[in-house]
């Protein structure tokens, strides 16, 4: 089981393979808004800004399940959790399982 969070990793590993390589694309993905990455303006989730703490929780757990899962075939996501850092924003923390056949 591994654990990646919406929080940008400004590190990327371009030589990454196997499973590192999975987390990097899955980490990417997570800290990726819908419509701002150049070559796929479809990669990536829509935070529900506007909403409530609670309803936006919701919303983004069913939106991140999906958005891994068809992007990233051999990922499972296990949980969706979230806090808040410093700034206020929310932070998705996202258990994950790979496999690796």
């Amino acid at each position: 089981m591994y654990e990646i969070t919406s929080e940008f990793n400004s590190s990327i590993d371009y030589a990454a393979t196997g499973v590192k390589a999975i987390l990097q694309n899955a980490s990417f993905l997570l800290s990726t808004y819908i419509g701002t990455c150049p070559l796929d303006r479809t990669a990536g989730w829509e935070p529900p800004i506007d909403d409530p703490t609670p309803i936006a929780q919701v919303k983004s757990t069913a939106q991140i399940i999906e958005m891994l899962e068809r992007s990233i075939p051999e990922l499972k996501v296990q949980s969706v959790n979230f806090e808040q850092n410093s700034e206020g924003k929310l932070v998705a923390r996202v258990k994950v399982e790979i496999n690796d056949d």
